[in-house]
């Protein structure tokens, strides 16, 4: 299996649970792209919902998905600060049209001094009984949130102290 090139430009792809797409980013370009993990950067993208709004991001982002893990994050960087919103969802796949993954609804947003907010907990309750998650995959997602939790506590992967900045180095030298 190919995975994404460096510098390349990619979509992400965001579904539900119920096999519908849900968001779609586009223009991400790679900065590191393996079997285990997609690293990339974009800045005012086009961003498509599944009922048709589109927006455009405010911000440079550093994304980071990870092929064994059940959530991603997206470092915004911002005068204040870095920001992260971080997404528990299933590990990416990439099929040559996009990366894609499932997104479980709850999300973690991060402030630049790395206190936290979980958030969406009512919607994650409502699409497991609307779409009839399996009891297995709740337990994955709440393991999940402990561990992406985890990680920020020890400022690990995403959240270690320059990730951001150092990817976002990297970035701007494919946007020249």
């Amino acid at each position: 299996m190919s995975f994404p090139k460096t510098g390349s430009k990619i979509q992400v792809q965001s579904y539900k649970h119920n096999g519908l797409i849900h968001r779609t980013w586009e223009e991400t370009v790679v900065l590191k792209g393996t079997s285990k993990v997609v690293i990339g950067g974009n800045d005012k993208i086009l961003v498509r919902e599944a009922d048709g709004r589109n927006w455009r991001t405010r911000e440079p982002a550093i994304c980071y998905f990870d092929a064994e893990h059940w959530f991603n994050s997206i470092g915004m960087i911002r005068s204040d600060g870095i920001y992260y919103y971080c997404n528990l969802g299933s590990p990416f796949i990439w099929d040559d049209e996009a990366l894609k993954y499932i997104d479980y609804d709850l999300d973690i947003k991060v402030f630049p001094d790395m206190t936290f907010k979980l958030l969406d907990e009512d919607e994650f309750s409502l699409h497991k009984k609307q779409m009839n998650y399996p009891k297995e995959i709740e337990n994955i997602v709440q393991n999940s949130v402990d561990e992406l939790i985890s990680w920020i506590h020890q400022r690990k992967g995403p959240f270690a102290p320059h990730f951001v900045e150092m990817w976002y180095e990297r970035f701007l030298q494919y946007r020249l």
